[in-house]
């Protein structure tokens, strides 16, 4: 037994051997590359770069591909989502020498009976009506997005209500003036108190404050004297349907020098909730045929959130991989780049070689001992890279104000291509090393 086992001294000094050349190969290569500091400086480069854009881009991706689908998810993934849409091609009708024309389009109240009535699998319908007005705080104004609509929109929406609460069916059946202001409202509106009590004007109507929604998305950043082009999608106030009916009606005027227009739009937005994901496409595809009989011309746009969220997936992952691809690319050229410098290494030190193999060192021995030269020059640039990568993407946040995310996987993942980028680029020369005639090693000058 003791000639198959040998004594566990044996093995354990065995060990202790493998430890101590392992030991020695790291001493000696971290001397050779203290001996040529510049060059491996230049050389683990390619290394930094690769790992820190393989992290970077990937933060970045991340917190776009994120902004992205939580906006898509806040509309709602039982969701279909119906909006007015003004055809091109309506005709104008002249009046006593001015222009006057009065555009009959969009969504209706009996579109939205038709659905409900004859549609399976829908279960809760939620209209609204959008209006584009200036809201007055004394002399604060923020152009924005009146939405007049029923008290189920926070839910049907998945939108809470930060401060306040949320119209009800009693500001509903008395027309009550009251509103809920969008968060991205209230510092340009109410910089310095609590809006909730306060007064809003809009045009010659005043609207009590009982609510402020919650923040969601990329917040808009701007001040009192900037001038957006579309600012509708963060500042909107929110009405009660039946309010916005008796102020408005149903022909909104727009008033022009020698002209006016006016607009026959029931509703500028219907949301169709359906029971379950799996009969969404299939809804979506019946509201289409019933819009279809009894609309003559395309005054209208279907928006289903689920396949927008899908299609937000797979654009994530087409971009993952154009990224990853960019980055491997990168981590190739600095694969190749310690490959050069260790094959110059290797010719520079063949007399070393020599006197190493005519003192007795094995094959395996000079293998080892570039391989871990290679290894520790790609693990150096691997750690300079990540602590690099993981600071891009917080300087980017903090400037930009875009919002980037780093996955736990991402730096070891880079960390890790990168030591076999080493590995794999470092084989060949140690290989070649090794393979080197003593003899002639040594009469090399």
């Amino acid at each position: 037994m003791s000639a198959i086992n040998p004594p566990a001294s044996h093995e354990s000094a065995w060990r202790g051997l493998t430890v101590a050349r392992l030991k020695r190969a790291v001493r000696l290569g971290l001397r050779s590359l203290w001996q040529h500091r510049l060059r491996s400086l230049l050389t683990v480069l390619g290394i930094v770069f690769g790992v820190c854009s393989v992290i970077a881009m990937l933060a970045i991706g991340e917190g776009a591909s994120y902004e992205a689908q939580e906006q898509i998810k806040s509309l709602g993934s039982q969701n279909i989502i119906l909006r007015s849409v003004k055809p091109p091609d309506e005709q104008k009708i002249s009046n006593q020498g001015s222009q006057s024309y009065v555009l009959n389009y969009g969504i209706t109240y009996a579109d939205a009976e038709r659905i409900q009535a004859t549609i399976p699998n829908v279960t809760v319908i939620l209209p609204a009506r959008n209006i584009r007005e200036y809201a007055w705080n004394i002399s604060k104004r923020v152009d924005c997005e009146i939405v007049g609509t029923v008290p189920w929109y926070p839910t049907m929406r998945n939108q809470r209500v930060a401060q306040g609460r949320f119209f009800t069916d009693k500001d509903m059946a008395t027309r009550t003036s009251v509103c809920v202001l969008g968060a991205e409202m209230v510092p340009l509106l109410f910089p310095l108190e609590s809006p909730l009590g306060k007064h809003v004007r809009v045009g010659g109507d005043y609207y009590q404050v009982i609510g402020v929604m919650e923040a969601h998305g990329h917040e808009a950043k701007t001040d009192e004297t900037t001038e957006t082009k579309d600012k509708s999608a963060a500042f909107r106030m929110f009405v009660p349907l039946e309010t916005i009916k008796m102020r408005y009606g149903e022909v909104l005027m727009r008033r022009r020098s020698g002209s006016f227009e006016a607009e026959r739009v029931e509703l500028h937005e219907l949301t169709v909730k359906v029971a379950s994901l799996e009969t969404v496409t299939g809804v979506a595809d019946a509201i289409k045929t019933v819009l279809e009989r009894n609309h003559k011309k395309k005054d209208y746009q279907i928006d289903v959130p689920l396949e927008m969220l899908r299609r937000a997936e797979r654009t994530k992952q087409i971009f993952n991989i154009v990224l990853g691809s960019i980055a491997a690319i990168s981590l190739l050229v600095g694969g190749i780049g310690i490959m050069n410098i260790m094959l110059a290494s290797v010719t520079e030190r063949t007399r070393e070689i020599g006197i190493r193999r005519a003192l007795g060192a094995r094959r395996r021995d000079i293998i080892i001992q570039f391989l871990v030269e290679t290894v520790m020059l790609s693990g150096i640039g691997g750690i300079m890279g990540v602590m690099l990568g993981v600071t891009i993407p917080l300087i980017v946040s903090h400037t930009a104000g875009m919002k980037t995310i780093i996955t736990l996987w991402s730096p070891l993942l880079a960390f890790t291509i990168s030591a076999l980028v080493g590995v794999v680029f470092g084989i060949y020369p140690a290989v070649r090393a090794a393979n080197m005639d003593p003899v002639e090693a040594l009469r090399h000058e």
